[in-house]
């Protein structure tokens, strides 16, 4: 009885790891110390393989695999992968192959336009693989009675918002063009279908009708992410702030700066 509740204090001083393809998921890590100030984090952008958007399924699942071993080895409570393309090919199988970490994915958040609204148009910005997936057809199939959904694949978006320079004449231009094709267009609500997305939320702005109202599913994931760590007695409570430590797989230092300048962004 004694081993188990020092097992159980020692689990849950552990950290929650974040993992994205870049520096992407930084946009669910604000939501995640926001709502779990007291915990540590460990954030791994893997730069390195970036982007994933464009990349074969198994490839995909063989780096979110191997990036969680490498995890596991430092010692994590949970895992988050704050990518909607990994969390697509990966979550699954993952959660299969690991029964006992809490593992939380992250979809587009196709549902809240449809609570808002009586049979909204959403166009969902997304990368090209998020939009083939399963998870995704299933998820666009599920509201399909409740919803007008138009898919906008972005497969160049992500690489841009790595290069750290988030409102540069190029993503202007790139944005722009991406939605001119729906100014005239009744829009309800934008998705932003991946967590690189976020971090232009202005740009994108300049360029939809200010009636249209844009969601992410960064919030949503924190929220599951704090649920389920409580439901396992694995929340740490207490004063003050965590600690927030940044790995990344490229050797580019500008990286590891760039992650906190965004954490730090409102």
């Amino acid at each position: 009885m004694l081993e188990s509740q020092v097992g159980k204090l020692e689990n849950r001083s552990k950290p929650i790891a974040v993992i994205d393809s870049g520096v992407g998921g930084i946009s669910v890590l604000r939501e995640l110390v926001e709502i779990m100030p007291h915990e540590d984090y460990i954030y791994f952008g893997d730069s390195a393989n970036a982007p994933y958007g464009t990349r074969d399924k198994s490839d995909v699942l063989n780096i979110t695999r191997a990036n969680l071993d490498m995890l596991k080895d430092i010692g994590i409570k949970a895992l988050v992968i704050a990518c909607n393309t990994a969390t697509s090919v990966a979550v699954k199988i993952l959660r299969e192959e690991n029964p006992d970490l809490i593992i939380v994915g992250i979809e587009p958040a196709i549902k809240p336009p449809a609570l808002l609204y009586d049979h909204p148009t959403v166009l969902v910005m997304a990368t090209p693989l998020t939009l083939k997936e399963e998870k995704f057809l299933s998820l666009m199939a599920k509201y399909a009675d409740r919803e007008t959904i138009i898919p906008l694949p972005c497969p160049r978006l992500a690489e841009l918002i790595e290069s750290g320079e988030l409102d540069s004449p190029e993503i202007d231009k790139y944005v722009r063009e991406l939605l001119s094709p729906y100014r005239e267009q009744k829009i309800d609500a934008l998705v932003l279908g991946c967590t690189h997305y976020p971090h232009v939320k202005d740009v994108i702005m300049r360029y939809v009708s200010p009636t249209v109202r844009i969601f992410d599913g960064g919030e949503g994931t924190a929220q599951e992410t704090r649920r389920r760590l409580e439901s396992a007695g694995l929340l740490r409570s207490g004063e003050g702030c965590g600690r927030v430590k940044f790995l990344n797989s490229s050797d580019d230092e500008r990286l590891i700066e760039l992650s906190k300048k965004l954490l730090c962004r409102q």
